[in-house]
């Protein structure tokens, strides 16, 4: 069976230590993936192994098949994975429509000619704007990225990341930051924005976690311990014992309480 994404025994170890210690995980093409676990399990490491910006020590990471160990994010990118980070990333100086041109320009094959005009590339001016009323900032078309609230840089940052038609998308803690509502609105433009890709996100709201993941894979020491449906993982003894705690364990699945 063929994977969206993979991990084949991955190890990652810095000096003596070993912070990712034998990970496995394999995800099918359109699930969302949730990755949770203590602080210091090695979460945002398995990200950097993932997207390029750390090399494994050993073991491997597969993106539709391929081996992509030792190549660098931009070919990586190239290859259908994109990331979004904690700390927005966005172009500040540039308006919500061209962040969003940005984004698309090396899907559409412009890679770096500046042979033509900006404006005059039609169908990244249209992609652009489709891309605007998806993430519902289609009314702040021309207002610059650091004068959006911190809400909608988040929103903006995720219209980027998918801009390039990545068809494996990682968010890392998408929600931190944002307000109670805030949060279920961005969970709903989450679920929108990625129908029928493959979504891996890094999350420590449990109330996320469970209204926006197929599936959840829970680290632990950079072990992946379990992997399985929120129900299943929010029942297992072990899970509970590691990392959810009782409270978790009574959570609505679903539900962002």
């Amino acid at each position: 069976m063929s994977y969206a994404l993979e991990l084949k025994d991955l190890r990652k170890r810095f000096g003596q230590t070993e912070i990712i210690r034998g990970a496995n995980l394999a995800v099918t093409a359109g699930e969302r993936v949730a990755i949770i676990g203590p602080n210091g399990a090695g979460k945002s490491t398995l990200f950097n192994l993932i997207s390029g910006r750390f090399e494994p020590t050993s073991g491997d990471v597969l993106l539709n098949g391929q081996r992509i160990n030792g190549k660098k994010p931009y070919e990586i990118n190239r290859l259908g994975l994109s990331r979004s980070f904690q700390i927005t990333n966005i172009f500040p100086k540039l308006s919500v429509f061209e962040n969003l041109r940005c984004g698309v320009l090396w899907s559409l094959g412009y890679k770096y000619t500046f042979l033509k005009f900006l404006a005059d590339l039609d169908d990244a001016n249209e992609r652009a704007e489709e891309l605007m009323e998806m993430i519902k900032l289609d009314k702040k078309r021309d207002v610059l990225g650091m004068n959006l609230t911190y809400a909608e840089q988040r929103a903006l940052e995720i219209g980027i990341t998918i801009a390039g038609g990545a068809n494996v998308i990682l968010l890392d803690e998408p929600t931190a930051g944002m307000s109670r509502s805030e949060t279920t609105r961005f969970i709903s433009l989450i679920k929108e924005v990625t129908v029928g890709k493959t979504l891996l996100t890094v999350e420590h709201d449990m109330g996320v976690v469970f209204g926006l993941a197929d599936k959840i894979a829970v680290v632990v020491y950079g072990e992946v311990i379990a992997f399985d449906t929120p129900e299943a993982v929010r029942s297992n003894a072990q899970v509970q014992e590691a990392y959810l705690g009782s409270a978790v364990a009574d959570a609505q699945v679903g539900g962002s309480q």
